[in-house]
């Protein structure tokens, strides 16, 4: 007689993904904010919007994942960092809009359950929460069997901020004179790595455990250096009203991205040689042999975040985003003209 099927059996262990979930726990619980009102396990995230904060309140969110950069993670079995990609990805979007992270919400997806991989992923996302200062307060852990090859998975995340109507920020504001700041970035971050991945790994043959000098490091370590979370200085710019336009600077590079901060009839000249490019961005170009334009328009070439402010106010907020830590350069202007971007 044929034995009898069962979940498990089936290739879905629902008692590893209590356990998962148990060991997730702590982790979320180090991100609670006061606004929080309850554990995690509940059927969905509870959290009161505090409205003396944040009058005439509007919600911003934003959802995304970490792309192909996953594929290096699961060639070095390393698995810690990757949930901070997700939440940086998720929060750098609703920044722009001087709107504050509230909570967030991730979604794993995985083959079969590893409790101890799930784990370090979790422990990953609640770092990126702690640096931007959001909750994280649930999530959704999938356990798809012949989904996923063996010990890979999928990671999105859902991220909620909030901002007052009137210091919301959408670039309307940009005028020509304005000046254009740059934070420099981490290096790659998480975009363009189905390019990186083609020429780092199949043309050039490179390991993730291939030192290289040009980056002081192996190639994996590079590769999978976190993404920068930028929400604590750009939200303190927003509250000094002092950013008029702000752009995540991620795939599709400045020039896809920049104006999408600015208003009507203003046009973005960028000095290219103003801040200081990452070594990661020369070395690849080299490797690949990669012309200009694909550089541009793939990776952020050096700058995480743009930020437009009047000239009044640069000395100012540079100080702010150095005080935070942040490398910050002025990278450009605002002219008069056709919504763009100029690399000159």
């Amino acid at each position: 007689m044929d034995e009898r099927l069962t979940y498990k059996a089936a290739g879905v262990d629902i008692e590893a993904g209590y356990e998962a979930v148990r060991r997730m726990r702590g982790h979320a619980r180090s991100t609670f904010r006061k606004e929080v009102l309850q554990e995690i396990g509940s059927f969905g995230g509870l959290f009161a919007l505090d409205l003396a904060r944040h009058p005439d309140p509007v919600l911003v969110a934003g959802t995304d994942g970490v792309g192909t950069k996953l594929k290096v993670a699961f060639m070095m079995n390393k698995h810690d960092t990757i949930g901070i990609d997700a939440v940086a990805y998720c929060v750098n979007d609703i920044i722009c809009h001087g709107a504050e992270p509230l909570f967030f919400l991730d979604y794993l997806a995985v083959g079969k359950l590893e409790t101890a991989q799930a784990e370090a992923i979790v422990a990953g996302v609640a770092e990126g929460c702690r640096q931007a200062g959001c909750a994280l307060i649930g999530g959704e852990t999938a356990e798809m069997p012949g989904f996923y090859a063996e010990g890979e998975y999928d990671i999105a995340g859902f991220a909620v901020g909030v901002v007052s109507r009137a210091r919301m920020i959408t670039g309307e504001k940009v005028r020509p004179g304005d000046v254009i700041l740059g934070i420099v970035s981490t290096g790659l971050q998480s975009s363009g790595f189905s390019l990186v991945r083609k020429v780092v790994f199949e043309r050039a043959g490179l390991r993730p455990d291939t030192y290289v000098e040009a980056l002081g490091c192996t190639v994996g370590e590079e590769l999978l250096r976190p993404t920068g979370i930028y929400a604590r200085p750009i939200c303190e710019l927003a509250e000094r009203e002092l950013a008029r336009g702000i752009a995540n600077i991620s795939g599709g590079g400045l020039p896809e991205n920049l104006p999408r901060a600015m208003a009507a009839g203003t046009h973005a000249v960028i000095e290219r040689d103003s801040w200081p490019v990452p070594a990661v961005f020369p070395w690849l170009q080299e490797l690949g042999d990669l012309d200009d334009d694909v550089m541009w328009n793939t990776f952020n070439m050096g700058v995480a975040m743009a930020v437009i402010v009047a000239p009044g106010d640069v000395d100012e907020a540079l100080a702010v985003l150095r005080k935070h830590g942040e490398q910050a350069h002025v990278i450009g202007r605002i002219e008069a003209g056709e919504k763009g971007v100029t690399i000159a």
